[in-house]
């Protein structure tokens, strides 16, 4: 049987249904100061984005330059495209992800991989005999 998802000891359902005061209460310190200080409007537009998605019911992937936005209840089972600095990262939102950041989701930094030296890459490996 599958662990069911809680967060501070509720379930996603009563998360769902709790205001916007008291789910914050239930966050850490720095999201919860956040979201009591009040959204600022580039967030409000966001969570109106949300709404309106959520109200047609249709598989869509909202686009956000929003990376410091706390994941809330009512984002669950939506697709964001989380905009890292050069692409949109398509984001799907699990319960699990509740009160982190969108940010958090969508990497600014990639993995360095360097590839082989080539011939020339050294001063050494100019003199390297060639067959």
């Amino acid at each position: 049987m599958p662990k069911k998802f809680t967060f501070r000891g509720y379930g996603l359902e009563e998360l769902q249904k709790m205001s916007m005061d008291e789910f914050a209460k239930l966050l850490p310190s720095h999201q919860r100061r956040s979201l009591l200080r009040g959204l600022p409007t580039r967030q409000k537009k966001l969570l109106e984005d949300i709404r309106a998605v959520r109200e047609r019911g249709k598989e869509a992937v909202i686009r956000t330059h929003c990376r410091d936005m706390v994941v809330l209840p009512e984002m669950v089972g939506l697709k964001f495209g989380v905009y890292n600095g050069k692409e949109f990262v398509v984001v799907e939102i699990k319960s699990e992800m509740i009160g982190h950041r969108l940010g958090e989701f969508a990497q600014t930094r990639k993995k360095v991989t360097h590839g082989t030296p080539g011939i020339g890459a050294t001063r050494s490996s100019m003199y390297i005999p060639l067959k």
